[in-house]
């Protein structure tokens, strides 16, 4: 089926993209990921936990089937740039990345005391403290000369939503503007690349709260984006590297005269004329982008496909389109004998965006790899949930990486006091093995092949066939 929308939200989307051209400008281009990049995202719980990584690596796996590049989490829960500076050679620089992507803020701000009595000395504490050990990571990260750095704006806290029995800490965003700002500064100074999340995600969610009050890209806690704003990050960071207006493919053919007028990123032959219609073959360079309509991970309540009521991704980023110009009447369309749908000789010369309908057999091709990245996302899970064991509970105590009975003795005196330790338990008495961890990266690995002997995309057969 075709995915609809209403008039309204045409409108509203088209009112984002006049505001994100606003926002996403020449000075915070992205330089695109290539050939054998190894891309480390730095960060909290919105990267530990989140998808926007994870969307933006399967934009690649599926637009440039042919590049060999990965993508790799280094989020712990909780993180602050403090936290950060104390784990960058074992966690991060270890992970060897030719890209890091660095983002902080949520956690350094802090929270609660922004409703107590001294809220702008609190906010000048935060603030500093998070700049004097930015400053650390600023040293660590210049040790890196032959890897690209890309200083990112936290996603915002969200302070205008109407959300029951969640008062917001007043001018806590403010302060992480402040955050952002020194990041920027520093990002101008060391040559580095820098994007901000912050503007454009709160532009974005007193725009929509203007008609829906409890709207929010930010999650129902105020920080935590669900899969929708995840899949906007995504877009934004995606619109950052300059990816608007690059097709999936693009095919005009001239039924009167039987060819291939013009083609974007395919090959079109074997173009035949049928006394009900036409038919041809079809390969294109890349496959249609995969949006999940299943809200996944722990608590997530909105899926990744919501994210197209709020931002122009299908409109910029992932258009499939089959003109046909010189028919007359109504044609039904199969791809490889699948029936796909029927349209006017008006639709067909206006253009049909086939990554609009999720039947098309190369939309399903699509969806394996957006299912078998999903698989890697959950594996990859356990390495983070690992990692915050050793570096927020075994670090401080001597033990990092430890891994040994005496670390197992140590976790059990603490894991009835912490909810979060004794969560994590279970999965730590088998990671501390390195053969199970071995395993676990031997399943990403499979995945991996797996996703690129299925991400070539295949030709199908196209007809036409006149039903009026």
């Amino acid at each position: 089926m075709k995915k609809n929308y209403s008039t309204s939200w045409c409108l509203v989307i088209s009112f984002s993209v006049l505001l994100l051209n606003g926002f996403v400008g020449k000075a915070q281009q992205i330089t695109p990921f290539k050939q054998g990049d190894r891309v480390v995202f730095l960060g909290n719980s919105i990267t530990d936990g989140g998808h926007y990584h994870a969307y933006i690596w399967l934009y690649y796996m599926t637009r440039f089937p042919n590049m060999n590049l990965e993508f790799l989490n280094a989020g712990i829960g909780g993180d602050k740039a403090s936290d950060m500076v104390k784990r960058l050679d074992g966690d991060v620089f270890s992970k060897k990345p030719t890209v890091l992507v660095s983002t902080f803020g949520m956690n350094d701000s802090g929270y609660f005391e922004y409703n107590e009595s001294e809220p702008e000395k609190f906010a000048n504490e935060k603030v500093k403290e998070s700049h004097d050990a930015f400053k650390q990571l600023e040293k660590r990260f210049k040790e890196l000369p032959k890897t690209s750095i890309v200083l990112v704006g936290s996603s915002p806290y969200d302070e205008t939503a109407m959300i029951a029995g969640n008062t917001a800490f007043k001018n806590k965003n403010k302060a992480m503007l402040r955050i952002v700002d020194f990041q920027k500064q520093s990002a101008q100074a060391n040559k580095w690349e820098f994007f901000d999340y912050n503007t454009p995600i709160t532009a974005l969610n007193k725009q929509f709260q203007q008609t829906d009050p409890e709207f929010t890209i930010s999650g129902n806690d105020r920080i935590h984006p669900d899969n929708d704003g995840h899949m906007v990050m995504a877009y934004l960071f995606l619109k950052a590297q300059g990816w608007v207006g690059q097709k999936v493919a693009a095919m005009s053919l001239d039924a009167k005269n039987m060819k291939a007028s013009a083609v974007e990123n395919c090959k079109i032959s074997n173009i035949k004329k049928a006394s009900d219609g036409m038919s041809f073959d079809y390969l294109a360079g890349s496959l249609p982008y995969p949006l999940d309509t299943v809200a996944r991970g722990w608590g997530s309540k909105k899926s990744q496909f919501m994210a197209t009521k709020v931002v122009p991704f299908m409109e910029e980023m992932n258009q499939e389109l089959l003109t046909v110009k010189g028919l007359e009447g109504s044609y039904q369309l199969f791809i490889d004998e699948e029936t796909i749908g029927t349209w006017s000789a008006a639709d067909y010369e206006k253009g049909i965006n086939l990554a609009n309908l999720n039947q098309t057999p190369q939309y399903q091709q699509a969806i394996r790899i957006m299912h078998l990245n999903e698989e890697r996302w959950e594996i990859e899970r356990r390495f983070r949930d690992y990692a915050w064991v050793q570096y927020n509970f075994f670090q401080p105590k001597g033990l990092l990486d430890a891994n040994n009975r005496k670390a197992i003795e140590v976790l059990d005196q603490y894991k009835e006091k912490d909810g979060w330790l004794n969560a994590k338990r279970d999965l730590y008495s088998k990671a501390m093995f390195p053969e199970v961890r071995k395993a676990w990266q031997g399943e990403m690995d499979v995945l991996l092949a797996l996703i690129k002997e299925t991400g070539h995309p295949l030709k199908r057969k196209f007809t036409l066939v006149k039903v009026s």
